[in-house]
C-alpha cells in the first residue's frame, strides 16, 4: 500500500533528485547501446515488422509497438552494462522500470511528474522485494535485474495507470508468473535481453491487469510461490517494518566504469596503488584480488576473449587498471583488447582469492613487484550523498556516452532538460529528443 499510494508531493527533494539522475543515466547508457548488434537483431526480429507506431526507439529511428519499445530500449540500456545498480535488489533498478515506463507514456500522454512519480514506485517496490528474496535468490543464480526488476516494471506501469487495488494484486501475479533470469547468462547477449524481457513483461502485466485478465494475486506468497521457488523460504514480512519511511532510490549508485559493478571496488584499489606508488606496471611480478566468494559466481571469466566477457572478468579489470587504460571508455572493453599481449601478460599475474567476511562491494589488492609489496582496500558499495557532485559527475557521463549517437547539441539538450527541473512537459517529447531526429526544448518538473 505504501507504494501503491506514493505520490510526487510525498516524494524527498532528493528522492526526485535522484530519480532525474536515474532517468540520465538511463537514457545515457541506451543511447551508447542503441546501435550495439543485440540492438539491431532485436530490432530486426521484433520491430521490423511491425509497422507499429506507438513508442519511440532510444537514439534510432524506428518506432515500435509499445511492448517490442519496451523491450529494445531495455536490453540497449543494458547492452554496455554501463547502468545504475543498487545492493537492496542485488540488481539494477532502473534498466527494467524506465524504458517499462517511457514506452507506456507515449500512449498515455504522460508528463514528467507522473514518470518520476510513477518511476519512484517501482524501484521502492523491486527494492523491497530484493530484501525480502534476500542473499539466497542471488546466490543460486538468479539475477534479480530480471526477476525483481519484473515487478519493479510491473508496479511502476500499475501506478501510472492508476490501478486499483486488485489491479495491482493481479499486475504483481502476472509479473511474478513471467520474471525469469539466470546469472549463467553473464558475459552474453542474453544478459541485456533480461532487462528488456523484465521491461515489457512488467508492462504487459499491468495492461492486461487492467483488462481484466485473471492471475494468481498470492503469487509471492502461495505455496510453490515466488518466495518458496525463487528463494527457498517464506517471506520475511516482517523487515519491511523497518523500510517504511525510507527511500531506497536515494542509495542507487552509478557506474563510472563500464563493467560489471562488482569489479568496480578492485579497480578502484589497483589505480589507487599504481597512482600512488607510481609503479611501472613491467615491475609488477603477481597481484592477489581479495573479494567475497559470492564474486566467483559473477565475475570471474578467468580468460575473457571478448569485451563482453573481459566486463566480467575480475583479472582482466584489475589489469586494465593497473596498466592505465580508460576503464570508463567503452572501447577499452573490446575484443582486440582482451587479445593485447601486455593485457593477457598482466591478467595471467592476478589471483582472486575468496575471502570471508568481505561484502560483495569490498575488495583488497596486493600488488607485489620487483621492489616492496603494496596493498590497498577498497568499498563501491556506499551511495554518493553529495547529489550536486554527482549530478555533475553523471552529466560528464551522459554527454561522452550519448554524443556519439545524437549530437553534442542535442545531448546537452536533453541532459538539460532531466536536470534542470523546470517546466513539466510530456514524456513523448522527451523520447524525441533522444532519438536522431530531436526536438529542443524540454524541461521536467
Amino acid at each position: 500500500d505504501t507504494v501503491r499510494d506514493l505520490s510526487y508531493d510525498r516524494l524527498p527533494p532528493e528522492a526526485i533528485e535522484v530519480a532525474r539522475h536515474c532517468l540520465l543515466d538511463f537514457l545515457g547508457t541506451a543511447l551508447a547501446g542503441s546501435s550495439e548488434p543485440l540492438v539491431q537483431m532485436l530490432v530486426g526480429t521484433v520491430a521490423a515488422g511491425e509497422g507499429a507506431d506507438e513508442a519511440g526507439l532510444i537514439g534510432r529511428p524506428e518506432r515500435a509497438s509499445r511492448l517490442s519499445a519496451a523491450l529494445i530500449n531495455g536490453a540497449a540500456g543494458h547492452a554496455l552494462d554501463y547502468d545504475d545498480t543498487h545492493t537492496a535488489m542485488s540488481g539494477h533498478p532502473t534498466v527494467p522500470v524506465m524504458p517499462a515506463l517511457l514506452a507506456l507514456s507515449e500512449t498515455q500522454e504522460t508528463d514528467c511528474r507522473s514518470l518520476i512519480e510513477s518511476f519512484v514506485a517501482g524501484v521502492e517496490l523491486e527494492c523491497r522485494l530484493g530484501t525480502l528474496l534476500g542473499e539466497d535468490h542471488y546466490s543460486i543464480g538468479f539475477h534479480s535485474t530480471a526477476t525483481a526488476g519484473t515487478f519493479g516494471a510491473a508496479a511502476a506501469c500499475a501506478h501510472l495507470l492508476k490501478l486499483n487495488e486488485e489491479e495491482w494484486l493481479t499486475a504483481r501475479g502476472l509479473a511474478g508468473t513471467q520474471a525469469a533470469g539466470l546469472k549463467a547468462a553473464f558475459g552474453t547477449m542474453a544478459k541485456p535481453l533480461h532487462a528488456g524481457k523484465a521491461a515489457t513483461s512488467g508492462l504487459l502485466s499491468a495492461l492486461l491487469a487492467r483488462e481484466g485478465f485473471s492471475a494468481s494475486t498470492d503469487i509471492l506468497e502461495a505455496p510453490q510461490g515466488f518466495f518458496t521457488t525463487h528463494a527457498g523460504a517464506d517471506s520475511p514480512r516482517d523487515l519491511l517494518d523497518e523500510y517504511h519511511d525510507r527511500f531506497f532510490i536515494c542509495d542507487t549508485l552509478f557506474k563510472y566504469h563500464a563493467s560489471c559493478y562488482l569489479t568496480h571496488a578492485p579497480i578502484d584499489a589497483a589505480r589507487s596503488i599504481i597512482d600512488s606508488q607510481r609503479i611501472e606496471p613491467r615491475t609488477i611480478e603477481s597481484v592477489e584480488v581479495r573479494v567475497s566468494p559470492v564474486l566467483l559466481g559473477v565475475c570471474n571469466i578467468e580468460s575473457p576473449e571478448t569485451g563482453l566477457e573481459g566486463k566480467f572478468s575480475l583479472r582482466a579489470t584489475t589489469a586494465l587498471a593497473l596498466l592505465g587504460r580508460d576503464t570508463a571508455a567503452l572501447d577499452t572493453f573490446s575484443d582486440e583488447v582482451m587479445a593485447e599481449p601486455e593485457v593477457v601478460d598482466l591478467r595471467d599475474k592476478v589471483q582472486i582469492v575468496p575471502t570471508e567476511g568481505k561484502k560483495s562491494t569490498e575488495a583488497g589488492v596486493v600488488v607485489k613487484t620487483q621492489s616492496g609489496r603494496f596493498e590497498h582496500e577498497s568499498d563501491s558499495g556506499t551511495p554518493c550523498r553529495d547529489l550536486a557532485a554527482q549530478r555533475d559527475r553523471l552529466r560528464t557521463k551522459f554527454l561522452a556516452l550519448s554524443s556519439p549517437a545524437i549530437g553534442s547539441s542535442a545531448a546537452a539538450s536533453l541532459a538539460d532538460a532531466v536536470l534542470e527541473g523546470a517546466e513539466a512537459d510530456t514524456v513523448g517529447r522527451l523520447i524525441e529528443l533522444a532519438r536522431p531526429t530531436a526536438v529542443s526544448g524540454l524541461s521536467i518538473p
